[in-house]
């Protein structure tokens, strides 16, 4: 797994290879500060050949706030025209509700991904 921590925030973004897809697994806050790092990250992720489906994995993320979500939904945008799957995994309390409150959710919901701490469908 390829670990990158962003020196400026307090974001580790971890990038391994799962059964179905490449994992990104975030630690820590996703905000204004963090988020470009984020952005790149997955941009390059997306960009590349491989892999047909991203699970971005939100479990160690307490707090996100606007600027991470926009981050999300334009990887969703990517991925969706680069043919590729791009699910959340591991949404819980107030980056749920966060989730819930924009009507974000149904967005990655409506790309097939089983949101919440059970993990996204198999593809």
């Amino acid at each position: 797994m390829k670990q990158v921590s962003t020196a400026a925030t307090n974001l580790e973004i971890d990038v391994g290879q799962g059964s179905v897809s490449t994992i990104v697994r975030l630690n820590g806050r996703v905000d204004i500060d963090s988020s470009p790092d984020l952005r790149d990250r997955l941009l390059e992720l997306l960009r590349s050949q491989s892999p047909d489906a991203i699970t971005v994995g939100l479990s160690d993320v307490p707090y996100m706030d606007t600027s991470g979500i926009a981050t999300l939904i334009e990887a969703l945008k990517i991925a969706r025209r680069h043919k590729k799957s791009f699910c959340l995994q591991g949404l819980t309390g107030s980056v749920l509700r966060l989730f819930e409150v924009t009507g974000v959710l149904a967005l990655f919901e409506a790309g097939g991904c089983r949101l919440g701490s059970s993990g996204p469908k198999e593809l």
